[in-house]
């Protein structure tokens, strides 16, 4: 089957391509590089589309024979939703109109989106079910939940049946050293602490010490990038299989402090990681945690790579190979 994977040269999108050629499915990528890499697409077509040109992705649709979607484009940091929310509701939510009224005109009835626990806000209990009142305290958070809002009436209208996957914190990066996560400025705390040990920056910002939390830091359910993708392939083969669509979690259901992070990154690369204490950030929560059982009952997924330290030291190689400073991946790209 071919199928569309918008933000497809993105850090999950791409580990999810790899994953669905590898189970002799076709992806389709559209995406229009703002934060996406054009060095990731390596396993199927890249159709260097914006979403919102809606004349250029019916193009796509009817060029490709779409059997499926999996839609993971998206700004996706919450910060900068907090300053921008105008950026995060046009682009989040306008767009994903854009792809499911492309949707409906080809005739395509399933999708799978790449949703968060930021739907969530602050927990009212832990780990998080499925079950969780939905109450974001971010812009990025809204516009995911407003998503799903939409889905659940284009189902109802229009026969479009979608899973929503909602996960936690995306980390690691191929095992096979192929693909991992590069982003500028990087936004995530694992490759930042990776590039503080190895003197590439200065050091980590750890965003709160004063959480009711362990260790004072912050604690969040660090799930595996091809975990993830795993999640997003068996989502759509229960779909494509006469299952109807759902709402499932991705995590472990076992959360880690950002200073565990840090101690873990400074064990497997066997370096100190120069961190600064920081004020919280606005947005949030103290702990976010998983449960991850509905998944792995209805779903047969289960978080295989999803230890801290088979995260790290995926994210390790992927950052000190080269590839991951962005060195040979900009020469690839000039070559």
């Amino acid at each position: 089957m071919n199928v569309l994977i918008t933000g497809g040269a993105g850090y999950i999108g791409s580990h999810t391509a790899k994953e669905l050629w590898k189970h002799g499915h076709v992806p389709v990528t559209v995406d229009n590089l703002s934060r996406g890499h054009e060095w990731a697409v390596k396993w199927g077509p890249l159709e260097h589309v914006d979403l919102i040109d809606r004349v250029r992705l019916r193009r796509v649709f009817d060029t490709y024979s779409i059997g499926a979607v999996i839609h993971f484009a998206a700004f996706a940091y919450v910060g900068e939703s907090m300053g921008t929310p105008s950026e995060y509701f046009r682009n989040n939510v306008v767009n994903t109109l854009n792809v499911l009224d492309a949707m409906r005109e080809f005739g395509v009835s399933n999708i799978v989106f790449s949703s968060t626990c930021a739907t969530y806000g602050d927990p009212q209990y832990l780990p998080l079910t499925e079950l969780h009142p939905q109450s974001p305290v971010n812009p990025y958070g809204e516009s995911k939940l407003m998503v799903e809002r939409m889905l659940k009436w284009y189902e109802r209208a229009y026969r479009i049946k979608y899973t929503a996957l909602r996960y936690f914190n995306a980390a690691g990066a191929d095992p096979d050293g192929e693909i991992g996560e590069l982003h500028d400025p990087e936004p995530h705390l694992i490759p930042r602490a990776i590039a503080a040990a190895l003197g590439r920056a200065p050091k980590v910002d750890v965003y709160g010490s004063d959480y009711d939390t362990c260790d004072g830091t912050a604690v969040r359910d660090y799930i595996h990038v091809a975990d993830l993708a795993s999640a997003h392939r068996l989502a759509l083969k229960r779909m494509c299989e006469g299952a109807p669509g759902d709402t499932f979690n991705l995590g472990t259901g076992q959360g880690h402090s950002v200073m565990q992070v840090i101690r873990a990154v400074e064990q497997v690369g066997n370096r100190r990681v120069p961190y600064r204490l920081s004020p919280r950030r606005s947005g949030d929560p103290a702990t976010l945690v998983a449960d991850p059982r509905k998944a792995q009952a209805l779903l047969g997924w289960n978080a295989s790579l999803s230890s801290l330290e088979t995260i790290v030291e995926t994210a390790w190689n992927w950052q000190t190979s080269g590839r991951g400073s962005g060195i040979e991946v900009m020469h690839a790209v000039t070559r």
